[in-house]
């Protein structure tokens, strides 16, 4: 995936000085956020439409919404979700003030965390070598690490679920690690949030190659339970790591 985002007329190369020079509040400008938006869709990553901060409330006519600027545009999510560069500027362009969704569970995962030990793990991955794939910071104190999708095979009793699977009605019974597979979706960098200044940003940026999910999860899971102070082992073991 790298090698082909850095093919393309310098668009890594590009991105990685726009991550550079904005701060996270900027990524709303037009021109950045199509670039990104483009880059996550050449690194494979389906995208969608979302809704948008207005003022402190969502864009959608909801009520009283309970995910404000947090959720698709459309219900039919789950299939719009395309990497079509045609479609997504169109999107961009007709919708200018719009968040971006990614499915996840297609092509890839993401392994949501915590801040705070979301950054301790991410230190401890890179000290150690481990592959990183990318990794963006939500406002509203989650980190995001991207990885390969475990997959859906065609003989659904082969699937195998885990209290790690989040969905979206399900995220606020997840507050450790969620892991967002088949089913669910996240917002993409750049997103902004209700609140002066939130905004969902990379921290590593789309041209990194995704990892086996499992190579990343122990850490991610270690971090995680000395955060709650709550002992791995009993974490872990309650968590299938395997098919």
């Amino acid at each position: 995936m790298s090698a082909e985002l850095g093919g393309r007329s310098g668009l890594q190369g590009k991105l990685s000085q726009w991550l550079r020079g904005r701060r996270p509040k900027d990524t709303a400008d037009d021109g950045g956020r199509e670039t990104l938006l483009l880059a996550a869709a050449a690194a494979g990553l389906p995208l969608a439409p979302a809704a948008h901060p207005a003022g402190y409330r969502c864009s959608c006519d909801r009520v009283g919404c309970p995910t404000p600027a947090r959720h698709p545009m459309s219900f039919a999510w789950q299939t719009q979700s395309t990497t079509d560069r045609g479609q997504i500027e169109r999107w961009a362009r007709h919708h200018p003030q719009a968040n971006f969704i990614t499915a996840t569970g297609m092509v890839h995962d993401v392994l949501d965390v915590p801040l705070e030990p979301g950054r301790e793990a991410l230190e401890r991955l890179l000290a150690a070598g481990i592959e990183v794939g990318p990794v963006a910071e939500s406002g509203d104190g989650r980190l995001l690490f991207f990885t390969l999708t475990r997959g859906t095979p065609e003989d659904e009793d082969e699937w195998w679920p885990c209290e790690l699977d989040c969905h979206p009605e399900t995220m606020d019974e997840h507050p450790g690690l969620r892991w967002h597979c088949r089913g669910s979706y996240v917002l993409m960098p750049p997103s902004r949030l209700p609140g002066d200044g939130q905004s969902v940003h990379w921290v590593r940026g789309p041209e990194h190659p995704l990892p086996d999910p499992l190579s990343i999860l122990e850490v991610l899971t270690d971090a995680c339970a000395r955060h709650v102070g709550e002992e791995p082992d009993h974490i872990s073991a309650s968590w299938p790591l395997s098919h």
